[in-house]
């Protein structure tokens, strides 16, 4: 399953760098409209604390300190710098999973995120709903904002 898991999170990371790479103008990056409360470019880099935090560092056991609240405050990054993040988290992402076993994914997950145990297992199906999730959004919100 590992294997599959890869795919997918291949995948929608790649449709992620399509979606950012889709925004004409690189300050809508940033721009919200109507009752949104957060950006592109915003979720963006919430799905990459997200990615880095769960399977980078929990389950690949690579150093990061996440900082969330940065993640949905910072703004007017270049899109170069997003994109590039996309980037490394994608690589870190498939050298975490290509090197898990499946008794790996089985394991209970370093924190109870939700307040229960839950396994690696679990956690990825969750992990790639939440991505697929503010990718939708992030898809959404380019056609509004560059209608």
């Amino acid at each position: 399953m590992t294997t599959e898991f890869t795919q997918l999170f291949s995948r929608d990371l790649d449709r992620l760098q399509a979606e950012i790479q889709a925004f004409r103008k690189e300050s809508n990056l940033w721009m919200t409209k109507g009752d949104i409360k957060n950006s592109a470019g915003n979720l963006c880099l919430h799905l990459m604390g997200n990615l880095r935090t769960y399977i980078g560092r929990n389950m690949g056991s690579y150093a990061y300190v996440r900082d969330r609240d940065a993640e949905f405050a910072l703004k007017d990054i270049p899109a170069e710098i997003v994109l590039n993040q996309i980037k490394e988290t994608k690589a870190l992402v498939v050298a975490t999973l290509t090197q898990m076993a499946p008794e790996d994914l089985e394991a209970p997950h370093k924190e109870e995120v939700f307040g229960y145990a839950m396994s690696n297992r679990y956690f990825l199906l969750h992990l790639l709903a939440h991505l697929s999730y503010h990718l939708g959004q992030i898809n959404y919100l380019r056609r509004v904002l560059e209608e």
